[in-house]
């Protein structure tokens, strides 16, 4: 089944707060429509650079306003206490299309924590089975990472993949799921 058309549709509201994490501080912004953009190593620049790209895509200047990220921050921070094991956010998706938005619906929907699933996996699951290094590209490009769960896409054969935020990120993911031993030091 194919997404609808896309058309860009001006968001008028946009709004983002820096979250500090057991895995470094995470940007984390959202619209009306819900939570759209999470964000590794959001020191100031990085998350500079991030906000002017999301606002530019959307239409919009983000304000920053943590009160209006409040369900957001509680769930992030509840996950990374070990307690919430299921996001029940709203979530807008506008930063991903086509193929991409395809396979991190299915990768949201589908892989539950503590469970992963090969890049084949999630190609076959959305009926593209030639289709697994494209399932890595829509992985690196996803707008919304630990909500939608890429860290959890593993190589067929069990190596562990890359991932967007960095290896040693993902291996901190997977072992607060169980997934992983937890790091030595």
């Amino acid at each position: 089944m194919s997404d609808p058309p896309i058309t860009l549709a001006h968001v008028t509201n946009a709004y983002w707060t820096v979250l500090d994490t057991p895995i470094g501080p995470l940007l984390v912004a959202g619209t009306d429509q819900g939570l759209v953009l999470v964000g590794f190593r959001a020191e100031e620049a990085v998350a500079a650079r991030a906000l002017e790209s999301m606002g530019r895509r959307l239409g919009c200047i983000p304000e920053r306003d943590p009160a209006a990220l409040a369900p957001v921050t509680e769930q992030l921070e509840a996950y990374f206490a070990g307690t919430l094991k299921e996001f029940t956010l709203d979530l807008d998706w506008s930063l991903t299309t086509g193929f991409n938005r395809r396979v991190l619906r299915e990768l949201a929907a589908g892989v539950r924590y503590g469970a992963v699933v090969g890049y084949q996996d999630l190609a076959d699951r959305v009926g593209e089975p030639d289709a697994a290094r494209a399932v890595g590209s829509a992985m690196g490009s996803n707008p919304l990472p630990v909500v939608v769960p890429c860290h959890r896409v593993i190589e067929s054969d069990g190596g562990i993949g890359g991932f967007g935020g960095g290896l040693e990120i993902k291996r901190q993911l997977l072992a607060l799921e169980g997934v992983l031993p937890a790091p030595l030091f």
